[in-house]
């Protein structure tokens, strides 16, 4: 009986040696380790190996300056609790590490009136631009293209203008987000009324849009190439170079469905386009807020976007003044 490989609902895995990857030139001052592992459970959604792992200056350095930042963040939520283990756990959600308060301005606050959100800020920045050189200089080192740096840098992009870059042309730290989950979900709320509706700045309707694209794109792409592994699809490179029946059926059923045609390479570059478009629009909207446009609403009555709310007439009256009203 002929078992066929569906790779999304099998239940079998098949093991072989270790992919060691690529040999490192000799001569650096790190190695990669040769020690891998197989989890069974990725791999039902992935590849099932871990490792080897090869971290480098950069890549460690960044790990120690993240999770410098991450126990910052922690021990500061901690400690507003009365460092009760229990109350931690019963409120992670809604602690928070809060940005200097106004009156500071740009100054360095004491530690315990916004310094450490600026302390958390400046590793967390750093572990993140140590990130971006590594993924750089990784993909420099494999004669790869610059298309992944360039990706993470429109998301460091996003986080900078929210932390960084518009508090600093705002004139205070009190301006940047707060660290924590709810905290920064209040933050974007409070920000969109204080500005006349986030939903009403341009950029901020083109990063929506490019963020639900993407998402449609890559969902409908990673679908197609599912459909089609059974032709070996998921060869992706081959395909694209000697293309075999999964791309011809890929590309046929995107013709039929979709009405244009979509190859094994183009369908990328649709995708990571929406993808990176999303946080720099997005950067490009929020950088405007309270810089150029004080309130988005009446820029976008001004331009003919939104209309204008209806005068009443009728006039408003007091409740405590009707019958039967407390007195």
């Amino acid at each position: 009986m002929a078992m066929e490989y569906q790779n999304l609902f099998t239940t079998v895995q098949v093991h072989g040696p270790a992919q060691l990857g690529m040999p490192l030139p000799s001569g650096g001052a790190w190695s990669r380790g040769n020690q891998t592992f197989i989890n069974r459970w990725l791999g039902k959604i992935g590849d099932a190996q871990i490792g080897p792992l090869y971290l480098g200056t950069t890549g460690l350095a960044s790990l120690l300056c993240g999770l410098l930042a991450f126990e910052i963040i922690g021990l500061n939520m901690w400690a507003s609790v009365n460092w009760s283990v229990m109350e931690f756990v019963r409120q992670l959600f809604w602690l928070g590490l809060e940005p200097p308060p106004p009156a500071y301005g740009l100054h360095f606050p004491p530690l315990n009136q916004g310094g450490w959100w600026l302390v958390t800020g400046f590793f967390l920045t750093l572990s993140l631009c140590l990130w971006w050189v590594r993924t750089y200089r990784r993909a420099r080192a494999l004669g790869m293209g610059l298309h992944i740096p360039i990706a993470f840098g429109a998301a460091i992009w996003l986080y900078l203008v929210l932390g960084f870059i518009r508090p600093l042309a705002m004139g205070s730290w009190s301006e940047a987000v707060p660290f924590g989950i709810f905290p920064h979900l209040d933050w974007t709320a409070a920000f969109s009324l204080r500005y006349g509706n986030l939903f009403y700045n341009p950029f901020h309707c083109l990063s929506i849009a490019f963020l639900y694209g993407s998402v449609l794109l890559f969902a409908m792409h990673g679908a197609t190439i599912l459909a089609v592994s059974r032709f070996g699809g998921e060869r992706e490179i081959e395909q694209i170079v000697d293309r075999g029946t999964a791309s011809e059926r890929a590309a046929l059923f995107w013709r039929w469905t979709m009405g244009f045609n979509a190859t094994m390479e183009s369908i990328h570059r649709w995708a990571w386009w929406f993808a990176i478009l999303t946080p720099i629009t997005g950067g490009i909207g929020i950088l405007l807020t309270g810089t150029v446009v004080d309130n988005w609403y009446l820029w976008a009555v001004k331009h003919g976007v939104a209309p204008m709310y209806p005068a009443f007439s009728v006039p408003v009256v007091d409740p405590s003044l009707l019958p039967g009203a407390m007195k």
